[in-house]
This record gives C-alpha cells, structure tokens and sequence, in this order.
C-alpha cells in the first residue's frame, strides 16, 4: 500500500498547538483574547446555560461533538485510513498466528509499526482547525464556571468531566452514525 504524501507534516498540527497554548497562556493577560471569546459565547452559549444548566451543557456538548466529528470526516482521508486499519488488523492476526515464531512475529510487527505515524499524520490533521477554538470554549467555561458559584451539572458533575465524559459518548455515537474512521 503506497501512502506516500497523503499523509502530511506535523508541522501545521504543531502550529495550532503552540497558539492555542498562547491563548491559553495569555487569556488573563491579554484582555482582547478574553474579551472576543465572552463576546461571541456569552448571547450563545452562555444564553444556553442560563436557560438551563444541565440541558444547556447536554446541547454544548452534542453541537460540538458535531462539529468536531464533521471535521474530522472531511479533513481526513477517510479512505485511506480505512484501508490502513484493515492492513493492521490484517497483520494483527497474522502476529497472533505467528507468536511462537519470534522471526515472524517480529517481521509482522516491524511492518505493522510502518502505519503507526502516518496515521497519526492523518488522524491528527483535524486539530489544526480544532484546536484553537476548543481551547477558547475551555477557557469560556472555566470564567463561566467560576462566575457561576461551582455548580454541577446534574447535581455532581463539574463542567469539565460532564464536558470530557458527554463529548466521548456523543463523538462515538456521531462517528458510528456517520461513518467516520
């Protein structure tokens, strides 16, 4: 299987890290971060949790699992990393076939590691458009959050774990539902 040049550079996925830590680093410091953030996500969001706390965050959370999960289909090769993960689940049992052969087993896995970075090149090419606006939802919820006196969500969840655990539940639901890798 030839993916040479599918698989892109890590440098544009560094890129959004380094400024979303910028962001995050300088949101107290720099007020007009801040500011653009509260003036975009306090009407929408923050209209949201006012309304309702709890149904609030469930809405949050499932639009952007959403989006996140459109992102990922379409800025991903979806079929090459389809094709990928059939080859490794191919030799996976090929390497269980092959245990007692060390030569084997060992020859398997060196061609099974082959895949493992430009996957992630592939897998990871959504933070580039991800990355910099979750950071500032994440700084959005922690003012919110703070202004709003510790409440939970549904009686014991902080924002951050209802956040962590809704997000993992909906992305699987929409990846399934949409057929993303």
């Amino acid at each position: 299987m030839d993916n040479s040049g599918k698989e892109g550079s890590f440098t544009p996925v560094f890129i959004a890290m380094i400024i979303s830590l910028v962001i995050a680093f300088f949101w107290d410091r720099a007020s007009f971060i801040k500011s653009a953030a509260h003036t975009v996500l306090n009407p929408t969001s923050g209209a949201l949790l006012n309304w309702n706390l709890d149904w609030g965050m469930v809405l949050i959370v499932l639009i952007i699992s959403f989006f996140m999960t459109i992102i990922q289909k379409y800025a991903t090769d979806q079929e090459t990393l389809r094709d990928m993960k059939k080859e490794q689940k191919r030799l996976s049992e090929e390497m269980k076939q092959f245990r007692n052969n060390p030569e084997k087993f060992m020859e398997l896995q060196k061609e099974s590691m082959k895949f493992m970075a430009p996957m992630m090149k592939l897998s990871m090419r959504p933070i580039i458009y991800t990355a910099i606006p979750l950071i500032l939802f994440f700084r959005w919820f922690m003012d919110y959050f703070a202004t709003a006196g510790g409440q939970h969500i549904f009686g014991f969840f902080s924002w951050f774990w209802f956040y962590l655990l809704g997000s993992m539940i909906f992305s699987s639901l929409l990846r399934k539902w949409m057929n993303v890798v």
